[in-house]
């Protein structure tokens, strides 16, 4: 764990490791004072598209009518994205020209999440919230804008006002509902992926701070032997951290499908 590499105690005792721990120096640093340059994260987001597009490209590369393993799993990736997210969500007539970009994002938020769970890196990217920020911000644009042009400057109205309500519930509905899809759907679409990458990672850093702790710094053998249940514990929260990584893509760019249905949609 990575934990294990930092302090765990003090003259004070088990000191807990803190969020600034998870983000480590530049790699290249320029404008040191401003903690500029290229980190390990941003590194870890450039090795992923090289990652994925070499995965697809070998996958798709022979395109035998029996595939291999190798064309299995890429076709199998594809279409689960194609057929259980795009179709599923967005519709049959729609779906297709939408099926590239919900399937860049869902690979690319797939692979820097799976980096937390692989030893040495064990740095998921998206624990960051630059990142997290940014991808919202490219699916806040997009389903704006693909809502501006299936409807025009209409699509706001159309957003914000639902059919069949009541006139005199306007006055209360309008800014609740400009508030929602405007403005908390975009923060709350990015703090979802980035709080829970961060703190999975966080969680088990703890584990790894507080079985350094237990074995390695404590002389009690009592203390020792309860750093076993920390162990245990820190593997069921690293699977459990796996799992939520899966998971997090699909909910990220599930959304991002119903987001766009949503613009798509003639009546709100």
């Amino acid at each position: 764990m990575i934990a294990l590499a930092l302090p765990a105690t003090t003259e004070d005792g088990f000191v807990p490791p803190a969020i600034d721990e998870m983000h480590l120096p530049e790699v290249w640093p320029w404008g040191a004072e401003y903690g500029e340059g290229i980190g390990k994260q941003m590194i870890l987001v450039l090795l992923s598209v090289g990652i994925i597009a070499w995965f697809f490209i070998a996958a798709s590369r022979r395109g035998t009518l029996v595939p291999g393993r190798l064309q299995f799993l890429g076709e199998s990736a594809y279409g689960f994205v194609r057929n259980g997210i795009a179709r599923d969500v967005i519709g049959e007539r729609d779906f297709i020209k939408y099926v590239p970009f919900l399937f860049a994002l869902f690979f690319f938020i797939l692979v820097n999440n799976i980096y937390g769970a692989i030893p040495f890196i064990q740095l998921p990217s998206f624990s960051h919230p630059g990142g997290a920020y940014l991808l919202a911000l490219i699916v806040y644009v997009t389903w704006i804008g693909i809502g501006l042009k299936k409807h025009g400057i209409r699509y706001f109205k159309m957003a914000v006002v639902p059919s069949g309500v009541p006139w005199y519930i306007l006055p209360v509905l309008v800014p609740i509902e400009i508030i929602s899809n405007f403005l908390v759907r975009p923060i709350t679409h990015s703090l979802r992926l980035f709080a829970t990458m961060m703190s999975g990672h966080l969680i088990v850093m703890l584990c790894g701070a507080g079985i350094e702790y237990l074995l390695v710094l404590q002389d009690n053998v009592l203390l020792q032997g309860a750093s076993i249940l920390v162990l245990v514990g820190g593997i069921a929260m690293y699977m459990l951290e796996a799992l939520i990584m899966v998971l997090q893509a699909y909910v990220f760019v599930l959304l991002t499908a119903i987001y766009i249905q949503g613009a798509l949609a003639d009546e709100h």
